[in-house]
């Protein structure tokens, strides 16, 4: 079955309105994670839009005391800063994302075969936390030869061009195929494969039925607009449902 991971940028995001306590990033995420979630992730990114810096020690808290057999994935940019954090921190995972600062959200992946070696570089480095180390992919099967040189462990497809073919049939199948085209390749090559951005119920389903070998997905955006109508506790059965959880 492919794991849930939940993205809990939006939730901090809705805090941060307001000079207040709630929503509870940690309390979302502890019942994100009774609920049967395979670890939370975070995406601090550097003017703490969302996520903060101070979450980062509660999260790998909570997940270290009451819930040590789930994982905590760190996403961004490897800055100076950003891999001095989560040595720190030392997290399960380590996803990096080429993401620019003024940027919304994430919306490209690593040109492996331009930064092959600059990757390799931070990637070494970064394995020596004990982490896991996941890198933001496009869907180019071209890509994995090079992405594979690099030493990491996963590749995390972007699917955003496939979420925004929500309306539009036959551009979903078409991106479905290049996300499928690139699996088989990172998969042939030993490469462990997540996935996230944009993704919902309707989406995930024919995601993971044509892409079995999906480790894992982040979802964030699309599970918190499930959680107003539903809640957190019963979106996240519903993603699982979605992943083939019995």
């Amino acid at each position: 079955m492919t794991d849930l991971s939940v993205n809990l940028n939006v939730v901090a995001l809705l805090r941060n309105r307001r000079d207040l306590p709630w929503p509870s990033v940690t309390g979302l995420g502890r019942i994100a994670l009774k609920a049967g979630a395979a670890g939370l992730t975070v995406h601090p990114r550097p003017d703490e839009r969302h996520t903060r810096f101070s979450d980062l020690p509660d999260l790998k808290a909570l997940i270290e005391t009451e819930f040590p057999d789930r994982e905590f994935n760190i996403e961004g940019n490897p800055t100076e800063d950003f891999m001095s954090m989560v040595e720190a921190i030392k997290p399960h995972q380590i996803t990096l994302v080429p993401d620019d600062p003024s940027q919304a959200t994430s919306d490209h992946g690593y040109d492996f075969i331009r930064d092959g070696e600059l990757l390799k570089t931070i990637i070494t480095r970064l394995k020596k936390t004990g982490a896991r180390l996941s890198v933001f992919s496009d869907a180019d099967p071209s890509q994995m030869d090079a992405a594979a040189a690099t030493g990491l462990d996963r590749i995390e497809l972007y699917t955003g061009p496939y979420g925004a073919a929500h309306d539009d049939p036959a551009a979903a199948t078409r991106e479905l195929e290049k996300l499928a085209a690139t699996a088989e390749a990172a998969h042939a090559l030993g490469l462990g494969i997540n996935a996230g951005h944009d993704l919902t119920v309707e989406n995930l389903k024919p995601l993971i039925a044509r892409i079995p070998t999906i480790a894992e997905v982040s979802i964030g955006h699309g599970l918190a607009a499930d959680a107003l109508i539903h809640g957190m506790a019963e979106s996240v059965r519903r993603f699982r449902a979605a992943c083939g959880a019995a």
